[in-house]
């Protein structure tokens, strides 16, 4: 008996610690819905026992919460062991990939993304920033041996283990973006605040850092990147939210404010910000009228763009306008700064570079403007941003390199000082400050080098499954190639016995759509995108370049009674809405169906086993009703479609335990009726 209450007493504590680590990993997830990554990190790195069906998403959520809050190299171990649990996730891919990166590991990085292709995902600026990230793997040699002789020294007067970044100069003053206010944000970091510290006779003897402006300062707000008008009497900076629900400002907007008689205005909302969106990292030109920022608003070309808007002497703000697609790629490009001379300096991870985010140079040159990596010690393999120059020559910028005291530091070069009652040779500064090297002398190779041609090519080949489930060759196959833009027709090519077609001429940056079709197989179309793809010219060896590109299209027979799974076409539990994500699945069969207009079909849904049989039946006939007035609302005629519920009649995981098991079999199908002639 002692035994028994021994084993009972043993399984009862177990049972209770199993609960606890349940507990413990929903609010871990709970808090990463709501954007608390840092909160979720600690919840989810407590559950040390969970089931084996559950440790793919637990370790992709830790991942990505060390991902989502800027640090890539401590995600590392946890997407491997998310991959080891059997994670099947083509972005996961493309995300570790740049984690990879950012901790040096190059060659690592560009298997991943090649994984990350061959799945062909969907997300086409994601495709397009991959297909530029392995061009720049190929090169990163390259970028290494650009440097430059300078050395960069780490201002940690002021640095902490917290985050400091985005100097900018203000008269004998060095402002900047720190984490060092007393409370935190929802996500369980500190607030970042604009702070001031006093150069002494040189940079390192900078003074002790204090609060910039109380009028400026919100202790329940995030405040930075600030930039001066000239006069150094009117500030532009960027403010969050306060990550509360009364917060009315969704994201991060900016600000404005005048010094009067020494003191700095109330801030007021700058107008031409989108409050929808974030805007953030403003810069003034050199003649105060047109201010610079990044902004991840509708119409750009990925992730974060750099936009300039014009101001007037009353300080009202025009219509911003994208700086185009020579600056943005469908990476981030963020902090921008515009020296004296009309370069514009910002960071990108999208153009070719070391790190995650590297430091470039635009210039603009007989209408063509060129952008150019900075090099070694400007870039490492970690963030590189916000850098400015002085009057004097002295450079600042900002790094989380593995050599600094906290997150992000800020670096600074310090410029030799003339000698006394000697005004400094201009042209000896043109010949040595780094920013503004002196120009190229005829007989230099680069001035005299010819513009290399690069022609780019598409071919392929279109295959079926035979009867043993075998991939075949498909001839006499009619292949037509669009623009994607317009679905205006290139050209229109037929397979041949081996089932290829090509090659096509296209042409760089440009979408296109290949649509292939034989009677008695489903019309098919793949989008193909030559955007990201272009050979960067410092791996062009010869005059002209040929480079073809290849792709395979298989088709299916077309009969009825064939059944077609529709991935992601997933419910909420006990509901029928078509959430989002299945929207997105459902007008890839609107496609098929308008590419396909002689099939008439069944919409199928299906439920799981956690209600009664009757009940099943009458959510699923919802769900496949629901579908098929989706298919509708997008221009299907309604006598093509017929909707079925099959309730728990066809269940694909017999005995479902888990969530991702049950939504499995929550899924919808299609079934060819007839085909009409």
């Amino acid at each position: 008996m002692k035994l028994l209450r021994f084993y009972t007493a043993i399984f009862a504590l177990f049972s209770v610690q199993c609960v606890a680590q349940l507990q413990t990993y929903k609010k871990g997830l709970m808090r990463f819905e709501r954007g608390e990554y840092e909160l979720a990190i600690k919840e989810l790195m407590r559950v040390t026992s969970i089931a084996d069906t559950e440790k793919a998403k637990l370790y992709h959520t830790i991942a990505e919460s060390y991902r989502l809050t800027n640090r890539w190299v401590e995600a590392i171990p946890f997407y491997e062991k998310a991959f080891e649990a059997k994670l099947d996730n083509a972005v996961a891919h493309f995300h570790y990939a740049f984690a990879l990166k950012s901790a040096g590991k190059y060659d690592m990085a560009l298997k991943e993304l090649e994984k990350f292709i061959e799945a062909k995902s969907d997300i086409k600026a994601f495709n397009e920033k991959a297909y530029r990230e392995v061009n720049t793997l190929k090169i990163i040699g390259s970028i290494q041996e650009k440097k430059q002789n300078i050395e960069f020294k780490n201002l940690s007067q002021i640095n902490t283990k917290g985050s400091e970044f985005s100097p900018m100069i203000r008269g004998d003053e060095l402002i900047f973006t720190s984490s060092r206010k007393d409370k935190m944000y929802s996500n369980g970091l500190p607030f970042v605040g604009l702070y001031k510290a006093k150069f002494g006779s040189s940079i390192a003897e900078i003074g002790k850092p204090e609060v910039f402006s109380t009028t400026l300062f919100d202790s329940e707000r995030n405040e930075g990147t600030p930039t001066f008008s000239p006069d150094g009497k009117t500030v532009i900076f960027a403010r969050g939210n306060t990550g509360k629900r009364r917060d009315l400002t969704p994201d991060v907007d900016l600000y404005i404010s005048r010094n009067v008689d020494g003191v700095w205005t109330e801030p007021r909302y700058v107008s031409a910000s989108d409050s929808a969106s974030w805007d953030g990292c403003p810069a003034f030109s050199r003649d105060g009228k047109t201010i610079y920022f990044a902004s991840n608003r509708p119409g750009g070309s990925g992730g974060m763009d750099l936009y300039r808007v014009n101001m007037d002497a009353s300080g009202r703000f025009g219509n911003p306008t994208n700086l185009g697609k020579e600056i943005n790629t469908p990476g981030d490009e963020m902090f921008p700064y515009v020296t004296e001379d009309g370069k514009l300096y910002f960071a990108s991870d999208g153009h070719a570079g070391l790190g995650k985010l590297d430091i470039f140079v635009a210039i603009r040159s007989g209408g063509k403007i060129t952008v150019e990596n900075m090099g070694v010690p400007y870039n490492s393999n970690m963030d590189d941003f916000g850098m400015v120059v002085d009057k004097n020559g002295n450079i600042f910028f900002s790094s989380n390199r593995a050599e600094g005291v906290g997150d992000d530091d800020i670096y600074y070069y310090e410029a030799p000082k003339p000698e006394k009652g000697k005004e400094p040779d201009s042209t000896a500064i043109a010949q040595n400050n780094p920013l503004n090297p002196a120009p190229p002398k005829p007989g230099d190779t680069q001035l005299e080098s010819q513009p290399k041609i690069v022609n780019y090519f598409l071919a392929g080949t279109i295959t079926t499954k035979n009867n043993q489930g075998t991939f075949v060759s498909l001839d006499s196959a009619k292949v037509r190639i669009l623009n994607a833009e317009n679905e205006e027709l290139i050209t229109e090519i037929a397979t041949g016995k081996d089932g290829a077609f090509g090659p096509v001429k296209l042409q760089a940056d440009l979408d296109y759509v290949i649509l292939a079709e034989k009677n008695t197989y489903f019309s098919k179309r793949e989008d193909f995108s030559m955007r990201g793809r272009a050979i960067p010219p410092i791996l062009l060896k010869k005059p002209v370049t040929d480079t073809t590109f290849f792709t395979t299209l298989n088709l299916d027979r077309k009969f009825v009674g064939v059944t077609f799974v529709l991935k992601n076409i997933y419910y909420d539990l006990d509901k029928w809405d078509i959430r989002t994500d299945a929207a997105l699945e459902l007008d890839k069969l609107v496609q098929i169906l308008k590419d396909n207009p002689d099939v008439k079909i069944e919409m199928g849904s299906h439920t799981d086993s956690r209600a009664t049989e009757k009940y099943n039946n009458v959510l699923s006939q919802r769900r496949a009703e629901s579908a098929v007035n989706y298919l509708v609302s997008k221009g299907i005629v309604r006598e093509r479609l017929t909707a079925r519920g099959y309730g728990e009649t066809e269940l694909i995981i017999e005995n479902a335990k888990t969530e991702e098991e049950h939504q499995v079999n929550r899924r919808t199908e299609f079934k060819v009726l007839e085909i009409t002639k």
